[in-house]
């Protein structure tokens, strides 16, 4: 996260996370990025878990480029699954599949199980708070 504009928050003795941060600092605009799901801009679902986890990705990013921002960016990305087992099943192509679109960026991050999503096909949603520096209203 050399080039990213925030600071990942590692407290002295803690263990190095892997693949997220314990807590990110930054100045700027915050933009705060609704739950996306795994679908296309018509509405078509991505078929499986990783390809739907990609689609919110990628959908994050659509709107933090809206504001002028880009993966760089994101301080928090908080993943609502709608089963656990396979996101842990997921693991393996997991990975590539979020660095393709979010590079070595790892932001502070939550994951929980849910019982279902509003959208019945949905295996996943991901909110995400960015922070755009030198940004002004």
């Amino acid at each position: 996260m050399a080039d990213s504009p925030l600071t990942a928050l590692q407290p002295p003795g803690w263990p190095a996370p892997r693949g997220y941060a314990n807590g990110m600092a930054g100045q700027g605009r915050v933009v705060l990025v609704g739950g996306q799901i795994g679908w296309d801009a018509e509405g078509r679902f991505a078929a499986g878990f990783v390809p739907q986890v990609r689609q919110a990705l990628e959908n994050i990013l659509a709107v933090v480029k809206e504001a002028g921002g880009g993966p760089e960016h994101i301080g928090r990305l908080t993943w609502y699954v709608t089963d656990m087992a396979e996101y842990r099943a997921s693991l393996a192509e997991l990975g590539p599949a979020y660095r393709a679109v979010m590079g070595r960026n790892f932001p502070a991050m939550a994951l929980v199980q849910v019982v279902a999503l509003v959208e019945p096909e949905a295996k996943v949603e991901i909110e995400a708070t960015a922070i755009i520096p030198g940004l002004h209203t």
